[in-house]
C-alpha cells in the first residue's frame, strides 16, 4: 500500500476532452478526500474511492470537503490553477495523503497528494495548505516542457 503524489493519468486525457472546468463561479465541483497510509493512490487512480479513507470525525465526513478553486490564469506561457486552503475542525484523525477529484465529472480523479508522512490532529483542526498560486508553485500547472 502506498500513496504516490501524481496528477492522475486519466485527468490528463480528460482535460484535453474538456471534462474539467476550473472556473470559479460556473465551473465543476472539486472535493478533497483524506486517506490513511493503508491507501493505494497514484497516477493510475481514476476515480474517488472510500477504500482506506479517513473515518468520519468532527467536520470531516466521507467524501471529504468541497474545494474553492481559483480561476486559472496564464503567465509566462504557464497555465495555473490552485485552490484555497481547506480546514476540517473538531477532528481526531491521521492522514497520509489525499485525493482531489471532480464531483461534476463522475468523481473523476484529478491528483493525488502525498503528505510525506502521517499527519495527525487530535480534537483540533486539520488544514490542507496549498502552495502559492504562481507559475512555479501552483498545485496544477501546464507549461512548456
Amino acid at each position: 500500500m502506498a500513496i504516490t503524489q501524481a496528477v492522475a493519468n486519466s485527468f490528463k486525457q480528460q482535460i484535453l476532452q474538456g471534462q474539467h472546468n476550473f472556473t470559479l463561479t460556473t465551473g465543476s465541483v472539486f472535493k478533497l478526500a483524506l486517506y490513511t497510509s493503508a491507501a493505494t493512490l497514484d497516477s493510475s487512480t481514476t476515480v474517488y474511492t472510500s477504500t482506506s479513507e479517513v473515518a468520519n470525525t468532527g467536520q470531516y465526513v466521507t467524501g471529504g470537503g468541497t474545494l474553492v478553486n481559483i480561476t486559472p490564469f496564464v503567465s509566462s506561457g504557464v497555465a495555473c490553477v490552485d485552490f484555497n486552503d481547506l480546514s476540517f475542525t473538531g477532528v481526531t484523525l491521521t492522514a497520509r495523503g489525499c485525493l482531489i477529484y471532480n464531483v461534476s465529472n463522475s468523481n473523476a480523479a484529478v491528483c493525488v497528494l502525498d503528505f510525506g508522512a502521517d499527519k495527525t490532529a487530535t480534537s483540533g483542526t486539520f488544514t490542507i495548505q496549498f502552495p502559492a498560486n504562481t507559475t512555479s508553485a501552483a498545485l496544477l500547472r501546464i507549461g512548456n516542457a
